[in-house]
């Protein structure tokens, strides 16, 4: 049940239809775990637990640098030099004490990415690497949970969800992200943010519209981002969406599938 001072926090939810007392209380009960404590993680947690998602884990082996608060709103100044899942816990509790937070103070591998996902309803991917990417797309399937992922550029971003361990309409398998991108780019072709650079409100946007699509999976409300791929040209001021379908030769949830467990990850973990 929800506390008087919750219905009093979460009130202009509360009236919404869609989601109402029965909806907070789903988003009260909720677990979610969100990969990488960065510029897509930072409104992501931030959203998520003013939102009043009752848990969130935070997973993420890095420590707060001056250079990252320019995008990663989630730190401080203060927590220059310390992990960012401490920094997101003391945040987090800031902003709302009923939310409890789970930290993964580690590396997302192969060892451990099963245990640490299927503890949770669904994923925010916000990593910055297709071998984390990968590996988390296979392991949701895997695990039998819904993903939400993004990615930003200097300038741009995409967003879209999968649900590949469930059938569409037609009994087809739905898509994941070896549809969409069957292979990871060639070494080199895709600049590092370091490099390439990046306006920070662009991962703001991008962080933002994915606790909203995660949000929309909790409660089952509006049209799921499954099978299309949002894009956002912060230049140009526009936002697409382009629809992609299940690949039969993809090899995790393909007519032939090659992957059954996480074994293939193991060579790329550094």
């Amino acid at each position: 049940m929800l506390t008087d001072e919750e219905i009093a926090r979460y009130r202009r939810q509360l009236v919404l239809k869609e989601i109402g007392g029965e909806g907070q209380q789903r988003l009260k009960s909720a677990r979610v775990l969100v990969i990488g404590a960065g510029g897509l993680g930072s409104p992501v947690i931030l959203y998520l637990a003013a939102a009043g998602v009752g848990q969130i884990g935070v997973v993420d082996d890095d420590h707060v640098s001056l250079d990252n608060l320019q995008r990663q709103v989630l730190h401080g100044t203060e927590f220059v030099g310390k992990p960012k899942t401490r920094s997101a816990a003391a945040t987090v509790l800031n902003l709302n004490p009923h939310v409890e937070v789970q930290l993964f103070t580690t590396r997302l591998v192969a060892e451990n990415a099963l245990s640490i996902i299927g503890a949770f309803d669904i994923v925010a991917d916000g990593s910055d690497n297709f071998a984390t990417r990968y590996l988390v797309n296979d392991a949701c399937y895997i695990a039998k949970r819904p993903l939400v992922t993004a990615a930003v550029g200097p300038f741009d971003g995409q967003l879209t969800t999968f649900r590949a361990f469930e059938t569409d309409t037609d009994g087809q398998p739905c898509p994941n992200y070896r549809c969409l991108f069957p292979a990871p780019p060639p070494d080199g072709t895709v600049p590092a943010c370091s490099e390439a650079g990046i306006l920070g409100a662009v991962a703001g946007v991008l962080g933002c519209l994915q606790a909203v699509e995660v949000i929309k999976e909790l409660l089952g409300i509006g049209e799921s981002l499954v099978g299309r791929l949002m894009l956002y040209d912060g230049l140009q001021a526009r936002f697409s969406t382009v629809r992609y379908a299940w690949d039969p030769e993809n090899p995790l949830n393909g007519k032939n599938p090659r992957f059954r467990e996480l074994s293939h990850h193991l060579a790329s973990d550094a």
